[in-house]
């Protein structure tokens, strides 16, 4: 590694929580120094340092502590023990907006977020104007930031935090502000303070943009350290985590595998592949019920069940169906929605040629659909059910729609929805 220019040695953020507010008032005036309240350790021994013109991701769960690290790393928070070394100039977009004062006109406030950054109003007038062209709000950068709409609040204080041209940038989530158009030129300005040789630490629950953009990552979770190394390594045990695989008392990731249940007892103990998924509380389901889902799992091409799925890879989706009665050839489907409920893929037993004959009650099935990830990165949902037919009559036996949540992780997206994986080739004539 190069030189560090960000070096966190042993960071450790305490919080003082008290069930009532008179508690605290009286642990200050206690003759005894009777402890009133509980600590709450929202960092716990982080250490990391990042070399010059490295990109580090930062990853965790919301409420692991990453932007209780970044506030410490600015100065904004002060640790309750280790330090915080930094060489160079910082310009960190924490929450859009900090350090903005509501009654200024944008104008002012670009001025004013220079001044708090160590820029002379000379210095500052030298780029204002690259700062209001990037912005793209129009005469309302004349006019008090209060009545900016959020859409134009984020692109002003994005325009600020990038054109400063500060030695680190810290971006804390902020690359998804705006519409398209304004995302793709946040992420063409990413492009070029990384080209450039600038350090970055970047935030993100977008894991496609962190194995995208960052060497290396730094996963945090429940303000333990959980890991740092290559990015793909850690979003691995990420995802160990998303899936409630991860064993925090051995330190250790534990991978589930797809196994039949020993039998129907022990599987309903516990042992139900759905419990390593993203599961919707608010799953509409409906049916006859003659024949029951009673788990399913999304498995990836290591046999590991959980809610992500990196593109290109093979991966299953399983269902169990348990037949209560006899069912005359039982169709079993699966389909994937995106976040506004629209289809984007799908099918079934019937149109695959791969419809059974029959069915007897007492009988558990498990169906398995498996396929290549060609979906862009993004989040999903998924559904699954078992139908059948009663001559032209279609007969719903158990639906389960929007069931788990589908994450799909991405390096390389094209347009759309769906990659044709196209190989291109160039050919020269003169």
């Amino acid at each position: 590694m190069s030189e560090a220019v960000i070096k966190v040695t042993d960071v450790t953020k305490v919080y003082k929580l008290y069930e009532k507010p008179m508690d605290r008032l009286k642990e200050a005036l206690s003759l005894t120094h009777k402890s009133y309240h509980t600590d709450h350790y929202a960092l716990n021994g982080i250490s990391l340092e990042v070399g010059r013109g490295e990109c580090v991701g930062i990853i965790g769960t919301n409420g692991s502590g990453k932007s209780t690290l970044l506030k410490i790393i600015t100065g904004v928070l002060n640790p309750t023990q280790g330090s915080v070394e930094i060489e160079g100039k910082i310009s960190a977009l924490l929450e859009l907006g900090a350090g903005f004062n509501m009654e200024y006109t944008g104008v002012e406030n670009i001025y004013l977020n220079g001044t708090m950054m160590g820029f002379t109003r000379e210095e500052m007038e030298e780029r204002v104007q690259d700062i209001i062209d990037f912005a793209e709000i129009g005469e309302f950068i004349h006019q008090p930031v209060k009545t900016y709409s959020s859409g134009m609040f984020a692109r002003l204080a994005f325009a600020v935090a990038i054109n400063v041209d500060p030695d680190i940038l810290i971006v804390d989530e902020a690359l998804s502000v705006g519409d398209i158009f304004f995302q793709a030129k946040c992420f063409r300005k990413f492009n070029e303070f990384k080209d450039k040789g600038k350090t970055i630490l970047f935030v993100s629950h977008d894991l496609s943009s962190v194995l995208k953009y960052c060497e290396r990552s730094l996963l945090i979770h429940r303000g333990n350290q959980i890991a740092v190394g290559k990015s793909n390594e850690v979003v691995d045990i990420y995802k160990k985590i998303l899936a409630n695989q991860y064993d925090e008392n051995e330190q250790e990731v534990v991978e589930t595998k797809i196994e039949e249940p020993a039998d129907t007892q022990s599987f309903e103990e516990g042992s139900a592949w759905k419990n390593s998924m993203v599961q919707n509380v608010n799953c509409v389901e409906y049916g006859e019920k003659d024949a029951e889902i009673i788990d399913y799992a999304v498995v990836d091409e290591k046999g590991n069940i959980g809610s992500t799925v990196d593109k290109g890879t093979k991966f299953t989706i399983k269902s169990r169906v348990r037949f209560h009665k006899a069912i005359d050839n039982p169709i079993f489907t699966f389909t994937i929605k995106d976040r506004k409920g629209t289809p984007i893929t799908g099918t079934n037993t019937m149109l695959e040629s791969k419809t059974l004959d029959r069915v007897e009650a007492g009988t558990d099935v498990v169906v398995s659909f498996k396929q290549t990830m060609n979906l862009q990165g993004g989040q999903y949902l998924l559904s699954v059910s078992c139908t059948g037919y009663d001559i032209d009559n279609l007969i719903i036996h158990h639906r389960l729609y929007d069931v788990c949540f589908l994450e799909v992780f991405s390096t390389k997206d094209s347009v759309g929805y769906y990659d044709m994986d196209s190989d291109v080739t160039y050919e020269f004539y003169k």
